[in-house]
């Protein structure tokens, strides 16, 4: 018995050894990103590098405070991101539903074309959705860096997933207690679809977040830049200082990082549950 015993534990020994190193080796650019925030920009091109900085240098984040609005593209990459996702959610929720439990006519072809939709890359559209934009004059402005990103063909996609697992019997018990349509979503299925939610919180708001190319577009003033299009401008205007750069791709990493740690239990069942429907 004991041999057995020993014979089952030396395979969970073995993959808890194999999940740690593929944990280290998926934290490490992490660690290289926040320790080389607080080395010189000479220390960082030292050859045998320095695992551990030396000294810690917090004249990166001083600069990156006081000679650049960092400030002000934090708040703006807050903002961008959050209204959007919030949106995304709203309107992403509001269409699952309808595609998972109403019935309307022309439903299936309607959810066809969202689902080609997704094979579609950003880049193919963003020249006729840059002409919009200029034309609505919201270039240099919130609402032209929010509004492209509202409409999610992969919201939908997502979210119609965990509402086809909510019963029908549920959304008939509430038509027979007299409840409207809405009623029906917001206080009897919605709840039930949170990991959902949570999933989609957190993978839209990541997309915004990292979404480079628009913002840059988006951006004409300095104090309209995101964290992403600032830092990035950064190697442009201080070249070449990596080490100044760095210190600002902490900053901008730091609000996933805890949007991610605030949405975890969320994001994690909502995987569990799209695994056991597959």
């Amino acid at each position: 018995m004991l041999k057995r015993i020993r014979h089952m534990e030396k395979p969970d020994l073995i993959l808890n050894i194999i999940i740690l190193l593929g944990a280290v080796l998926n934290l490490f650019p992490l660690y290289w990103l926040i320790t080389s925030s607080f080395k010189t920009s000479a220390a960082i091109y030292k050859m045998p590098p320095d695992w551990f900085p030396t000294t810690f240098n917090i004249g990166n984040y001083r600069d990156l405070f006081v000679g650049q609005p960092a400030f002000r593209w934090a708040f703006n990459s807050i903002l961008v991101s959050t209204v959007s996702t919030v949106l995304v959610i709203v309107f992403s929720s509001l269409a699952a539903y309808s595609f998972s439990k109403l019935q309307f006519k022309g439903k299936n072809a309607l959810y066809m074309v969202f689902i080609c939709s997704l094979m579609l890359p950003k880049e193919i559209f963003i020249v006729p959705l840059f002409k919009i934009v200029q034309a609505l004059e919201w270039s240099d402005t919130y609402m032209g860096m929010i509004a492209p990103t509202v409409a999610s063909c992969f919201g939908v996609f997502l979210l119609k997933g965990f509402f086809d697992t909510v019963p029908d019997s549920i959304r008939e018990s509430g038509k027979i207690d007299g409840a409207s349509e809405l009623t029906i979503f917001t206080k009897l299925v919605l709840p039930i679809v949170k990991p959902g939610l949570g999933a989609l919180f957190i993978l839209n708001f990541v997309n915004v977040w990292n979404d480079y190319l628009w913002q840059m577009l988006m951006a004409r003033t300095k104090n309209m830049r995101t964290l992403m299009v600032g830092t990035a401008s950064l190697m442009q205007e201080i070249n070449p200082n990596f080490a100044y750069k760095m210190a600002g791709a902490t900053v901008a990493c730091v609000p996933m990082l805890v949007v991610f740690l605030l949405f975890q239990r969320y994001f994690t069942a909502g995987i569990t549950v799209g695994a056991e429907k597959g």
